[in-house]
Order: structure tokens, then C-alpha cells, then sequence
């Protein structure tokens, strides 16, 4: 017999949420039951309080206008800066150094630093974003438009295709799968970074980040734990609808090259 696809995760779920209840009340005194508290505490306290309710989805908003703005910002640079690299090599070797250094470089310990500048506001949250995701787009986006097979290039060539027919009909659809799997990662990655990064910002409206931080502070266990979830399912759903797009691209890609044979 073969179960269903959401089958095994439900499983997993529940054995998880066994497990946390059996940790709250087997293994933990009343005392030290704050450091965990149950599911239906968290739910209650952190979600179905009006309060509580009110303050995390505000939160779960600005972090998400953060990080699909960031995002936004990440793919349009990230895009553009791919296909001027593949039209100018030495363009690549100028650049592709300092996009490594980008990458490898702590992004989120330059966030003061970007406060002294730019202050701690919505704009320098953005640009934390856009600055953490850009890499895997540039990356993803160069692989694509190089890989496209050279018979595909003469064909183009026997045409007299312009350069910019080129790109537009045959380099960015053969680059389509690429480009959207470099959005995927860069889109787990904008979610991590409008999170994480709020802890830096004191100021202006507080993301979810910045709620942690205060419920840490506070022992507000019910709500703190309440906004790991909603940040969680932030990056789950960010995740899984730039999964669908690229499964979808793929399997058209994958038709159509298909077709071509």
C-alpha cells in the first residue's frame, strides 16, 4: 500500500508534538515549565490572544514586506549583473571576486555599520536582504545562460540573430530552471536575514526578529515560541512557493527540449 505524499510529514508532526508535550510534563517541574511550554499554551497565549494575535502578525508582515522586497531587489541586481558577466568576461573576472567576498563575509556583523549610514529604518533592512540573497541568484543565473548548447548558438548565428534576440529568446528560457533555483535558495536566505537581522534594529515598527528578542528578554515563553512558528512558516512558505514556480519551470523546460528532439 502506498500512502500519500503528506502521509509521512503528518507522522512526523505528530510524533514531534508527542515529544514536546512528553518533555513539558514528564521531564520538566511546574517551575521549569516555562522553558517549554506546551503546543496548546502556545496557541492560546501567542496566536489566540487579541493582543498577542495583533502584535506577531504586524511583526509577520513587516518581515515579510522586508524579505520579499530584499528579495525583489536581490533578483533584479542579481539578473542583471549575470547577463552583463556573460556578455563581458572581463566584466566577470572583476566582479566575481568581490560577489565571493560579498558571500563569505558576515553580512549581519556589517549591520551596525549600515545603521551609522543609512540609520536603522525599513530601507537598511532591505538592503541587509538584498545584500544577503544576491549571491546564489548571480551564481544560479550565470550557469544558465552559459549552458545553453552551442548547436542552439549556430543556429542563432545562421539567422543573423542580434545579441539582444539572443538573450531573450534563447539564453533566458534555457536559463529559466537556473535562475528560479537560485531565487529558491536566495528566498530562505531573505527570510533568515529580515529575521535575524531585526535584532539589530531598535527602531521603527518591530519585526519578528525584534519580537524574539523582547520576549526573550521578558520570559514571555508562549509568545516567543509563537513567533519562531510564524517566522518559520515565513521562510516555509517563501520556500515552497519559489519550489512550485521552478517545478512548474522545469517541467516546461523539460517539454519543450523534449519537442526540440
Amino acid at each position: 500500500m502506498r500512502w500519500p505524499r503528506w502521509v509521512p510529514p503528518l507522522i512526523v508532526f505528530v510524533l514531534v508534538i508527542a515529544l514536546w508535550y512528553a518533555v513539558t510534563y514528564v521531564l520538566l517541574t511546574p517551575d521549569r515549565r516555562f522553558l517549554l511550554p506546551p503546543p496548546d499554551a502556545v496557541v492560546r497565549v501567542g496566536l489566540l490572544d487579541p493582543v498577542n494575535r495583533a502584535e506577531l502578525l504586524a511583526g509577520l508582515l513587516l518581515s515579510g514586506q522586508v524579505a520579499l522586497l530584499g528579495l525583489a531587489i536581490a533578483a533584479v541586481t542579481g539578473v542583471g549583473c549575470a547577463i552583463a558577466m556573460a556578455r563581458a568576461s572581463w566584466l566577470e573576472r572583476s566582479l566575481h571576486p568581490y560577489l565571493v567576498i560579498l558571500q563569505t563575509i558576515p553580512i549581519l556583523a556589517l549591520v551596525p555599520l549600515f545603521g551609522f549610514w543609512f540609520g536603522f529604518g525599513f530601507f537598511t533592512r532591505v538592503l541587509v536582504c538584498a545584500l544577503i540573497a544576491l549571491f546564489p541568484i548571480v551564481t544560479d543565473t550565470l550557469f544558465g545562460l552559459r549552458s545553453v548548447e552551442e548547436a542552439h548558438h549556430d543556429l542563432f548565428t545562421l539567422a543573423r540573430a542580434g545579441w539582444a534576440a539572443r538573450l531573450w529568446k534563447l539564453q533566458l528560457p534555457a536559463a529559466l530552471p537556473h535562475i528560479l533555483t537560485g531565487l529558491r535558495v536566495s528566498a530562505g536566505l531573505s527570510v533568515i536575514g529580515a529575521v535575524v537581522g531585526d535584532f539589530f534594529f531598535r527602531q521603527g515598527e518591530p519585526g519578528l526578529g525584534t519580537l524574539i528578542d523582547l520576549y526573550r528578554s521578558r520570559l514571555q515563553s508562549e509568545q516567543l515560541f509563537a513567533a519562531v512558528a510564524l517566522a518559520s512558516l515565513l521562510g516555509l512558505a517563501v520556500f515552497l512557493g519559489f519550489g512550485a514556480l521552478a517545478r512548474r519551470s522545469t517541467s516546461w523546460h523539460t517539454a519543450a527540449r523534449d519537442v526540440a528532439r
